[in-house]
């Protein structure tokens, strides 16, 4: 293949679709941000306000007000300071002895490993020194039998936390918190459960269950499962770019590429963090 032959531009496109698919974490983010950042150093104000007083009187028509207060704003400083990048060649001999397009699957392979980056950044908020744990100290014996009632906790932490019943709530899990939940709704439940429907990986009565290898863990190896809303953690990819090249002395056709990315926990209030470890 030679370099004017290379299609630049459909490369970047596929490696924007790509990345967009292989995320877990990023589809329940607020990503409302990303079209007013552009590179890197550039920051998000995040806009938040606080609640007025209001004051109740009994048996009175004749109302005075005091002065005017100020209403304080709870606003958040997302930085957009992350930069992923790939840089690759494959030479013109080994791409002749390919039967399969070589450059594809490593464009495939590097979109993946972006993606996997940005996913561990998000995950990593659960360890976030304003995340909200459900417990002081991690729960160590997780099993069918008690996994439900940890879980509902959460959930309790949420409700009192202002976050509506209504809500959309993801719960990002690893494998093997899903497959003791599973077994626990099953064991509960002889016609299999009406509260396993079908969604991303389950459903457990409004929380979309999803599965993923990168929930953060602490020092102690405990999993620390995100549970909360999308407007809980802030992302901003303002920018993805793949560029095409042919390295100096070399027969070879390269691709090099950066992904700028941000994120932050914005609203800890619709987060709450399960620290949970299965019984051993």
């Amino acid at each position: 293949m030679s370099y004017n032959n290379f299609k630049q531009t459909v490369w970047a496109t596929n490696i924007e679709q790509e990345l967009d698919k292989a995320l877990v974490f990023a589809e329940n983010t607020n990503r409302e941000y990303e079209g007013q950042v552009e590179n890197v150093g550039d920051t998000v104000k995040v806009l938040g306000v606080g609640r007025p007083t209001v004051t109740t009187v009994t048996g009175s028509t004749d109302i005075s007000l005091s002065a005017a207060e100020t209403v304080e704003d709870t606003s958040v400083t997302m930085a957009i300071n992350k930069v992923t990048h790939f840089n690759y060649k494959v030479g013109d001999i080994d791409k002749a002895q390919m039967k399969n397009n070589l450059m594809s699957v490593l464009s495939s392979e590097s979109t993946y490993v972006m993606a996997d980056e940005i996913d561990q950044g998000v995950a990593d908020l659960a360890k976030n020194v304003a995340a909200q744990n459900l417990w002081s100290s991690a729960k160590t014996d997780v099993a069918k039998t008690n996994i439900l009632g940890y879980f509902d906790e959460g959930l309790q932490k949420l409700y009192e936390n202002n976050v509506r019943s209504n809500t959309k709530i993801t719960a990002t899990v690893p494998p093997w918190f899903w497959i003791l939940m599973k077994q626990a709704l099953i064991a509960a439940d002889t016609d299999n459960s009406k509260l396993l429907e079908v969604g991303a990986v389950g459903k457990y009565g409004n929380v979309l269950i999803k599965l993923s290898n990168n929930v953060a863990t602490d020092g102690s190896s405990n999993s620390l499962i995100q549970l909360k809303t999308d407007k809980a953690i802030a992302l901003a990819i303002p920018k993805i770019h793949t560029e095409a090249y042919r390295p100096e002395l070399k027969f070879a056709d390269a691709v090099k590429g950066f992904s700028l990315w941000g994120t932050k926990l914005v609203r800890p209030e619709e987060m709450v963090v399960i620290n949970c470890k299965a019984a051993s």
